[in-house]
């Protein structure tokens, strides 16, 4: 990954590292979101030095976990492997691929219970975490961070424009609307690049999109190849067809998933663990509706209705084969699947802040609102607009029936606030936290 790289996870580290009740820390995510760079660029800066265990390159050190859990025991262990004196204060641990090795998952609590000065963060991917019904899963004993593929700022940072992304941050909107077009042209080549950070380290290098392809389409193999390796045999036929049915359930109108897509006369109960495995190994986020906007969204799940989406915007585009000229320069033929590229554009950045995104739709009408999260004690509809159309038809709707305290249209206009709504471009996304923050003081 390239060094110009910035990953704002990073602040999270140091919180961490700073916390009196600090406990091992496991970084969750999906493949190649970039969570061994994070680590060992964590590891570099802020301590001494640094132990890095690959517990499925490392085989001889797996047999130590399997003999028991004295934590003496194991940083001796450690040390003979590493040549390097661990020492409380100043050395990170690194546990990585930790879900070949049940038995490193089960210690991390004795650490937390018998030696909670060590420093340890353990990553591996959902994939094998999740499934790894072995291991006797420390629960209470560990803190966990989510790492998602770059947000749009990050995107940002790693291709020069740190300029730009503080200036997004800083909410200048006077300033930003002068470099307007120089945002949706960024913007433009994140739905190609998307946010992997080795597509968006290609691209800071070279530019060059084709290969920026060659590397989503390298990443989308090593999933196929991850679900012939790591998933239930029986299921695999049936995550193939669930993930590769994803281009024509997003090119519908609604974005409902719909079984029927998969193969004709399929049911859920057919689906329900492949579907399950897609989601805990960290490739889909399911976006189920809520039948009511109350507090607490989840008491007002209909479970039965949800939209599935990859766990990146590049990553989309490589698996509908689309090109870079047409992200680019529009066409017309485009136009419908545009609206859901641009949909998970800002669902990957909602997710970033941390929500837990659903979406409404009316019980007897047309309406729908594309997201709608909590935030303090308000509701907050979402309507998503790919181009500068400012018609909110869905959301006038919503605000008459349920008179939410703020509405939020995401387009290509400019920033503006209304009586009842306010329109947020959709380059700053990520943002619209602090943007609703100051609504309400």
């Amino acid at each position: 990954m390239n060094k110009k790289m910035k990953r704002f996870g990073l602040d999270q580290l140091i919180e961490w590292k700073k916390s009196e009740n600090r406990k091992p820390l496991i970084i969750r995510g999906a493949r190649q979101v970039g969570k061994t760079w994070l680590i060992k660029e964590f590891g570099n800066t802020f301590y001494d030095q640094m132990v890095y265990i690959n517990f499925e390159k490392n085989k001889r050190i797996r047999s130590v976990f399997s003999e028991g859990f004295e934590i003496e025991r194991i940083i001796v262990s450690l040390q003979a492997e590493s040549g390097i004196k661990i020492n409380q204060e100043n050395t990170l641990i690194v546990f990585d691929e930790i879900q070949t090795v049940p038995e490193a998952i089960t210690s991390l609590k004795y650490f937390q219970e018998d030696a909670p000065g060590y420093h340890i963060i353990a990553a591996g991917s959902l994939l094998g975490i999740m499934l790894n019904v072995q291991a006797s899963f420390p629960v209470g004993k560990v803190e966990f961070m989510d790492l998602y593929p770059l947000s749009f700022p990050e995107f940002l940072e790693g291709v020069g424009d740190s300029g730009f992304a503080e200036m997004l941050k800083k909410g200048d909107w006077e300033l930003i609307t002068v470099f307007k077009q120089k945002y949706i042209e960024r913007l433009r080549q994140y739905y190609f690049v998307g946010g992997m950070p080795e597509a968006v380290s290609e691209f800071s290098k070279s530019g060059d999109f084709t290969a920026v392809k060659k590397i989503h389409e390298a990443i989308l193999e090593a999933y196929q190849q991850d679900f012939s390796r790591h998933a239930p045999v029986e299921i695999v036929p049936r995550i193939r067809m669930l993930w590769n049915s994803l281009p024509a359930q997003l090119a519908r109108e609604n974005r409902k998933f719909i079984y029927g897509i998969i193969k004709e006369g399929a049911r859920a109960k057919e689906y329900e663990i492949a579907l399950s495995w897609l989601i805990d190994c960290g490739l889909l986020t399911k976006v189920v509706r809520v039948a009511k906007p109350a507090i607490p969204l989840r008491a007002y799940e209909d479970t039965g209705a949800f939209k599935l989406f990859p766990v990146d915007i590049g990553l989309l585009g490589s698996l509908c084969d689309l090109e870079a000229k047409t992200l680019l320069e529009g066409n017309k033929v485009f136009s419908e699947f545009k609206g859901a590229l641009t949909e998970l554009y800002v669902l990957q950045q909602l997710t970033t802040l941390g929500k837990k995104i659903h979406y409404w739709s009316g019980e007897r009408s047309t309406a729908e609102i594309d997201f709608i999260f909590q935030h303090e004690n308000w509701i907050i509809p979402v309507e998503v607009k790919a181009e500068e159309n400012i018609q909110a038809k869905s959301l006038k709707v919503f605000h008459k029936k349920f008179d939410p305290k703020i509405s939020v249209r995401l387009s290509m206009s400019d920033y503006r606030e209304q009586d009842w709504l306010i329109n947020v471009p959709l380059y700053a996304v990520n943002h619209l936290l602090d943007i609703l923050s100051k609504q309400s003081t």
